[in-house]
């Protein structure tokens, strides 16, 4: 499985931004996929992550501020950001779980949240 993400940058506070994470493989074939991040200093940390039955789950930080989604024909997961506060800095990974239970990463997309 190979996950590419990109959509990362520099984005004022109060502002948005959309990640995107395209898998090499159907989702169908995976148990879960979801973001992470690791700001410097810091272990990486569970942002949000969804099901293939399409249960969502977010840290309580981005609760009501961050979106994850998905499409299932383009094998395309998204992480829309809103209301980004300067904490929100971070490297993003995109992570999937198979349904034999095997990890797989892509390479980090860097969002820089400052003015």
């Amino acid at each position: 499985v190979q996950l590419q993400a990109s959509g990362g940058g520099l984005v004022q506070p109060g502002g948005s931004l959309t990640l995107s994470c395209a898998s090499s493989v159907s989702f169908d074939s995976l148990n879960t996929i979801g973001w992470y991040r690791q700001a410097l200093g810091k272990q990486r940390e569970l942002v949000a992550d969804i099901t293939r039955g399409g249960n969502t789950n977010y840290a309580d930080s981005v609760k009501g501020r961050f979106t994850i989604s998905r499409d299932n024909v383009r094998n395309t997961l998204y992480l829309q950001m809103y209301s980004l506060k300067p904490e929100d800095t971070a490297f993003y990974y995109c992570k999937a779980v198979s349904r034999r239970r095997l990890a797989y990463w892509g390479q980090g997309t860097q969002v820089t949240v400052s003015s």
